[in-house]
């Protein structure tokens, strides 16, 4: 399948390290009152921001930087105990208010173009592992919150994208969720942050009413399923 994609070609890019492979998938939601306001941001060059991609509320799709440059869209961040997530990831933009400016759920339209999109960039770039696929607030917990706890992961994960949890085991021992999170990929110097960003990811309803137990079965569930 094809993809209609515009060019919306942003100045902020530059080139990835010699050698350094593409093994991450980063999404982000804009966070802003607009898609156009985003878009002018990501190309402007005095904002020193941007993603490869961005994807409208209505399906639309622009391209800002080829999938071979560096764009800067990660910032400070972490991933299974690397730091230089911009070097070796993709970074997809989506059109959302985001909490400062009226978090929405993500419509049908969009979120299946997003599927379209991932799956594309799956398909060129093998060495993207299913556990690196993931958030913005995966990689900085204390930072960021996005694309937050209204994005669909699980629909995601259905179409080949991304991990969930699944075969869920209650034997696990008190005490261990901080060791947990870090085998799975977030920063062992932020355990309460990544604590929360691993809700909006796997288990929204624990950003209400945490439930340590669950979090512990869902976790050794996606290093089991990371390992296979």
């Amino acid at each position: 399948m094809t993809l209609d994609i515009l060019p919306a070609p942003s100045p902020n890019f530059n080139n990835r390290p010699d050698g350094c492979a593409i093994d991450m998938l980063v999404l982000h939601y804009t966070g802003m009152q607009s898609g156009q306001e985003a878009l002018d941001r990501m190309r402007d060059e005095a904002a020193q921001v941007s993603a490869h991609y961005m994807v409208e509320e209505d399906g639309t799709i622009f391209q800002l930087v080829a999938e071979e440059k560096r764009a800067w869209h990660g910032g400070v961040s972490h991933w299974r105990g690397d730091s230089n997530i911009n070097d070796r990831s993709i970074g997809i933009e989506i059109v959302n208010p985001g909490h400062e400016w009226g978090y929405r759920p993500f419509p049908n339209v969009q979120i299946n173009r997003v599927v379209q999109l991932c799956q594309a960039i799956l398909s060129r770039h093998p060495h993207i592992p299913p556990r690196n696929v993931i958030g913005h607030s995966d990689i900085a917990p204390a930072r960021k919150q996005d694309p937050g706890e209204l994005f669909p992961w699980q629909h995601l994960a259905a179409h080949g994208i991304g991990l969930w949890p699944t075969n869920l085991s209650t034997a696990t021992k008190e005490g261990e969720i901080d060791r947990l999170l870090s085998d799975f990929g977030y920063d062992p110097q932020e355990p309460h942050a990544s604590l929360t960003a691993f809700y909006r990811h796997f288990q929204p309803d624990a950003l209400q009413t945490p439930d340590l137990e669950k979090s512990r079965a869902v976790l050794r569930a996606l290093l089991d399923l990371a390992t296979k």
